[in-house]
């Protein structure tokens, strides 16, 4: 299996519009988008590099594989 890619959250975001996400709401520091009854959080810290785990589970709350997600970038 491929290594998920080091991105930042402002990176995610722009993946996740590009496959038709909305930002549903903010809450604090994590944004919530929305897509026909998906949601996904993601958590912004700056310029932070998003831990692989996490990033692994956006990926699966978003339904997409990292090869579409690294498309998307």
């Amino acid at each position: 299996m491929k290594r998920a890619p080091r991105v930042t959250a402002t990176e995610v975001e722009k993946a996740l519009f590009r496959t038709g996400f909305q930002l549903s709401h903010t809450k604090g520091s994590h944004r919530s988008y929305i897509k026909e009854g998906k949601r996904v959080i993601v958590a912004f810290h700056g310029h932070r590099i998003i831990p692989p785990g996490t990033l692994k589970n956006i990926l699966k709350q978003a339904g997409l594989s990292p090869e579409e997600f690294e498309q998307l970038l």
